[in-house]
Formats: structure tokens, sequence, C-alpha cells
């Protein structure tokens, strides 16, 4: 039986609003040459980063979502211009489905990769490309690989739908401990605590013998406790200055300067998100004169993914999901996901 040669999938079609998405049943399945794999995508993520794509918002002359989606936006991939139409999904767990000459994988395989794939280059050795975004990704039935970017996931005792919720959330936590460097006995403050990342943040610092501390609203201080927070601040409370050996941020805004105080001397404050807008303020004196660290993380090296890996395999990490849909309703799914109403993640499936 001859296979086929076109697959369903969602098509972004330019910078814009969910109006930009669209339904295909008519996409090219794309053939693995030398060292690629053709992964049958069995569930996908939902994240800020294919929405801020979406939008534009990586592009430098963008400073929010609402700004994006009003304006004519050039360049607004990690990138730089966006080749359209692109199949976005940053959050991939799939099945192999073919693979080029070259490549150990086999047929059958359970498999998910990073969403930023390293792509190191004289001058830059922190280049990297996104999936979904320079590359397409994993909304769709089908996603094209390289077989170096790839992780086995067979062994592990997660669910499709909890894997596909891991790379983005979790590679990007795992990341902000690292340069961070918590380690056990370290007191840590997560902003954005309830979100994808901040859940991840929570759970994989307990789980490095962190004492952990929250910032989210009241009806979801409960969930963040389950993931290993041991107490939580409202979004708005006044955190302690001298505090916290470590903070993670993702959302920055209006809160950033109190966040540096909430820092001992020697402290490390890593951000990986603006979700509370971009633009911050603060006295550089609370810094340097506090020999504070400022860790910026978007690069994550192949290390930092493959302990989550080890982790996935060995069952010792279970993302929160909240709600599962089809990959038909994405636009649906992406409202829910702003909406900031439910914790955790949620899941696409083909």
């Amino acid at each position: 039986m001859a296979s086929p040669a076109t697959m369903s999938g969602v098509y972004l079609t330019r910078h814009g609003g969910p109006e930009a998405l669209e339904w295909r049943d008519d996409i090219p399945i794309p053939q693995p040459g030398p060292g690629q794999v053709l992964v049958r995508v069995a569930a996908a993520g939902v994240n800020n980063t294919d929405i801020n794509t979406r939008v534009g918002w990586y592009s430098s002359d963008v400073t929010g979502a609402t700004d994006a989606v009003d304006q004519e936006v050039e360049a607004g991939g990690w990138g730089g211009a966006l080749q359209f139409p692109r199949v976005q999904g940053g959050d991939l767990c799939g099945i192999v489905e073919a693979v080029g000459t070259g490549s150990s994988f086999e047929h059958g395989q359970r498999v998910t990769c990073p969403i930023n794939l390293p792509r190191p280059r004289p001058g830059n050795p922190h280049g990297f490309i996104a999936l979904g975004s320079e590359i397409d990704g994993a909304f769709a039935q089908y996603c094209l690989v390289e077989a170096d970017d790839l992780y086995d996931v067979s062994a592990s005792p997660l669910t499709d739908v909890e894997i596909a919720a891991i790379p983005c959330a979790f590679g990007t936590a795992e990341n902000l401990l690292t340069r961070a460097g918590v380690t056990a006995g370290h007191k840590v403050l997560i902003t954005g605590a309830s979100g994808g990342v901040g859940l991840a943040a929570v759970q994989l610092a307990a789980l490095r013998g962190a004492s952990v501390c929250g910032v989210t609203g009241a009806a979801k201080a409960d969930a963040v406790k389950s993931q290993g927070a041991v107490s939580t601040f409202e979004r708005d409370a006044s955190i302690p200055k001298d505090m916290f050996d470590a903070v993670i941020d993702v959302v920055g805004g209006a809160a950033w300067s109190g966040l540096i105080l909430a820092l001992k001397p020697g402290g490390h404050y890593a951000v990986s998100g603006a979700i509370g807008g971009p633009i911050v303020e603060a006295d550089l004196r609370d810094i340097y004169l506090r020999d504070i660290t400022i860790h910026g993380c978007t690069h994550q090296s192949p290390e930092v993914f493959g302990r989550l890996v080890e982790l996935m395999n060995e069952g010792r990490i279970k993302p929160l999901i909240s709600r599962t849909y089809p990959l038909k309703d994405i636009a649906k799914a992406q409202e829910d996901f702003l909406s900031k109403t439910l914790p955790g993640k949620m899941v696409l499936i083909p």
C-alpha cells in the first residue's frame, strides 16, 4: 500500500491573530534525507513561544502582543523573518515513521526533541534554530527532524501527552535552574509559578533539594504547592528583601526591581520570559553593590535536555496537564492558554 503524499495540519500564513492559522489537508509530507527522521506526531504542546512567533513578538520593533497584531511585522521569528507558510509547534512527541540513511533510529521508536535546536557557528557558540520557527514543527501529522536532535523516550512510563508537555516548559526550566546554579538547600523564588515553565521549575527545583516559593494567584496556589513549592506569594504582594539565593523569572514587567531586591547579596537572577512586559527598570546600585548575577537564558546545551530525557525515562518528572484539544481546535487552545485560567499545560492531538 502506497504511503500518503499529503497530511493534515495547521499553516501559519502570516504574522497576526488566530485568523493567521489555516487548517489544511493537503500539506506535503516531507521525506527524510541523509541523517533525518520523519516522525508521526502523537501530541504537541501549546506554548507562549508559538503564540509569540505567530504575532511577531520577537521583532525588535514590537513590545507587546497587541502591538504585534496591530502592525505589520517583517522579522518576528526567533531567527528573524519567517518563511510562510510555516507549520509551527515547538513541543513534539511522536513515533519514528521513516529514517534517512545514516540514522540509528528505527521505525516505531517514540521520540522527542528540544524546541531550541543547537546550531553553533563561528562567532556564536550559542546559535540555534527553533522548531516551528526556522523549520516546520509539530502542528501537523508528521514532522521532519534531524536525527542528531532527537532523543529516544520509548522507555518512559509517561504518556504521549505528558511527554509533549515537557520539551519547552521543562527544558526552559531546567536551563534556568542550571544557569542559576540551584542546588540542595537553596531558597528559590519562581515567578509565573502556575504556568507551564513555572510549574516545571517548581518541580525540578524541588527535585534538586531546593526550598521553593512560587508567585501565583490564590486560585492556583494549591496546584503550585502540589508540584513541590513550600509556600506562595500573591502576584502583587511585596516580597521580603534579601530572602532568596536564586530568582527564576518568566514574567518581568513592573515587579522586576522587587525581584532583584528579593535576592540575597551574591544571588542569581535567571530570566527566560517576559509575559508581564519586556521593558523593566531597577536601580543599578541594587545589582552591582550587592554582587547580583543576571543570566539571560535561551540557548540550551545538549546536557540540559539530556538530563530531562533521563528523568522522563525514569518517570521522575510528570507535567500537570489541564486540557487536551484536537489540533483543529488550535485557536481555542491558544485562547484558553492566554486566558491564564488553567494551571499547567495544554496539549494538541493531531
